[in-house]
């Protein structure tokens, strides 16, 4: 188990901050790494061509070890957008065939295939969670019912490693065998347990993978990562960027234009990679992902949200059975629903947690305290005797 991290963060003491999965708060570190990012392009002189490469390859490298993958494989892209319609573009789809995803799905992993199912006369189909229910009797078994939807008609499956609403877990490794045997494609956006939860993509083997960088990534806004199997490396990007071509290195000889592009991914990477306080605030806090390593932090948070689990249901309160739910992630049901203005009496008292769908998310990291628990349970007693 590791320690608490609090002393990492500048967060006030007064502050119960649970809600990594909205917006996850920058280490100093990290914030210290932009600030020094900034002053290199406030001084560009210092700022010399190998720049624009190294610093995106040492994010490369360090997001492809969190999930066990080659840096070649990795795009650089700027959000989980970015990254979905890149796998739109390269994944065809004949009419008649299906694109499975999930209801209440993230709507950045719902709009593409919709737009890609009409351009191609496909369908979109939605797994509902009167079937997940139907699996369980104790919560949703979105991974049975996920399973029962794939068949030969089946041409793409876009989904996730946890549900982003209340972190109900998908085994993306049986749909993952699920899908190659259907001759299907299979689609992750791990934005929501990325660097919080195990992955593997050497097991999963997506075709791509998307995750996005200021949730549990723990760095900046407006960043994410491109997992690309190479089965796709020859694939069409959405940009013809300069800095993706082969021979880009030599600044001296960008005029004589290069219709070939560099390995792997590298030819899905976004404009302007090299964004000199983006980079360095991604490194820091993948650094520090890596040093206190993915499996820690997963058995820490899944030991603090299973206690918060086992308090709430003495107020009445319902959560996933731990065998159903991502262990870094709880979402609280109330047995009358979300109660009207909850968010704005919370932040009142300086509590922060989310509300998505029918779920408020409880979504803590290393730097919450016994004592920011105290205080949610605190607010929440008082929110179930009102």
């Amino acid at each position: 188990m590791i320690k608490n991290q609090r002393h990492l963060f500048d967060i006030p003491d007064d502050v119960a901050y649970l809600n990594c999965a909205y917006m996850s708060p920058l280490m100093t570190a990290v914030q210290e790494a932009g600030r020094d990012g900034i002053a290199d392009k406030g001084r560009p002189w210092m700022l010399s061509p190998p720049d624009f490469f190294s610093r995106s390859w040492d994010c490369r490298s360090l997001f492809a070890d969190l999930i066990n993958a080659p840096a070649e494989n990795v795009a650089i892209v700027p959000s989980a957008s970015y990254g979905l319609a890149v796998a739109a573009r390269n994944l065809k789809l004949e009419p008649g065939r299906e694109i499975i995803i999930l209801e209440d799905q993230f709507p950045s992993n719902v709009y593409v295939w919709r737009e890609l199912a009409a351009q191609y006369g496909g369908t979109v189909r939605t797994v509902l969670k009167s079937e997940a229910a139907r699996y369980d009797n104790e919560g949703l078994d979105w991974t049975a019912a996920m399973l029962d939807a794939i068949t030969e008609r089946t041409a793409i499956v876009a989904a996730a490693n946890c549900h982003w609403t209340d972190g109900a877990l998908i085994d993306v490794e049986r749909i993952a065998e699920r899908t190659r045997d259907a001759g299907a494609a299979l689609v992750l956006d791990i934005t929501q347990s990325g660097g919080a939860w195990p992955f593997d993509a050497a097991r999963v083997r997506p075709d791509f993978l998307i995750c996005a960088c200021y949730k549990w990534l723990m760095g900046p806004y407006s960043l994410g990562f491109l997992y690309v199997d190479p089965k796709w490396h020859g694939g069409e990007p959405l940009e013809y960027n300069w800095i993706a071509r082969r021979r880009s290195e030599d600044f001296g000889g960008l005029v004589d234009y290069e219709d070939s592009y560099q390995d792997g991914a590298l030819r899905f990477d976004m404009g302007e990679r090299s964004n000199f306080h983006l980079m360095p605030m991604a490194a820091a806090a993948l650094g520090q992902l890596l040093e206190w390593g993915v499996d820690e932090i997963a058995a820490t948070l899944s030991a603090g949200t299973a206690a918060i689990a086992d308090r709430a249901k003495a107020l009445g309160l319902s959560a996933s059975p731990p065998h159903l739910r991502a262990g870094h992630f709880l979402g609280l049901r109330f047995p009358s629903g979300i109660p009207d203005g909850l968010l704005a009496r919370l932040a009142e008292d300086r509590i922060y947690v989310s509300v998505r769908g029918d779920s408020m998310r409880i979504t803590p990291h290393l730097y919450n305290t016994q004592e920011d628990v105290e205080r949610l349970f605190a607010a929440l007693e008082r929110e179930v005797r009102a």
